[in-house]
């Protein structure tokens, strides 16, 4: 608990260790999905994983110099856990929280009416398993959904187009896939169970801000 508080007050603090003076803030929305994962037991395989839903955001940024900006995310996800196996699935009601530092290259200076990125960090995501527990889960021979709560660290790399309402306003279009390791307490495996890979979630997100 100690590291992952200490990385927050990291990212929280990588602004202010900047010397630009352009800020920006705003707030978005979107959809993500998720990439499963095989597992397997013995002669049974499956897929497990976490359902596709919605994000819901807020950013805060600043402008380095003429192309090179950085920017705090933080994402909310409805993503719910899941696991299948042929024509049975089970799934159990869960969230995500991803709070990371990005670093943004973009295309064209902040002057310009449009400002295509790249964006590429770091950082935290919180993996949530939420409703009421279930006296029996199908396919609990493969994978166990739990209620329970863990953290893993995050990469961030994604992209999208800024585009400039008014000298202040902007609307901006962003992609992310944020890539974690499993988080195995909450795609619980039991006995001699394999299940591997990384999480790759997808997001499309909408958004608002403002400069100044």
């Amino acid at each position: 608990m100690r590291i992952i508080l200490s990385s927050i007050a990291l990212l929280f603090g990588l602004p202010c260790l900047v010397l630009g003076q352009h800020w920006e803030v705003g707030a978005d929305g979107g959809y993500g999905f998720l990439r499963d994962v095989s597992v397997t037991s013995g002669s049974a395989t499956g897929m497990a994983g976490f359902s596709p839903g919605v994000a819901f955001g807020a950013v805060l940024g600043n402008q380095i110099n003429r192309l090179v900006g950085g920017e705090i995310r933080y994402t909310y996800r409805a993503d719910d856990l899941r696991v299948s196996s042929g024509s049975t699935e089970a799934k159990v009601t869960g969230q995500s929280h991803a709070l990371h530092y990005d670093v943004l290259i973009h295309a064209t200076s902040r002057e310009s009416p449009v400002r295509p990125f790249l964006a590429i960090g770091g950082g935290v995501k919180f993996y949530r398993g939420t409703g009421a527990e279930a006296s029996y889960q199908p396919l609990s021979n493969l994978v166990v959904l739990t209620h329970t709560s863990e953290a893993q660290p995050l990469i961030s790399v994604g992209g999208g187009v800024k585009f400039a309402v008014t000298k202040r306003a902007l609307v901006r279009l962003d992609f992310r896939d944020y890539a974690t390791p499993l988080p195995t307490s909450l795609l619980a495996t039991p006995g001699n169970n394999k299940i591997g890979g990384w999480m790759h979630d997808f997001v499309f997100l909408v958004g608002v801000g403002t400069a100044f």
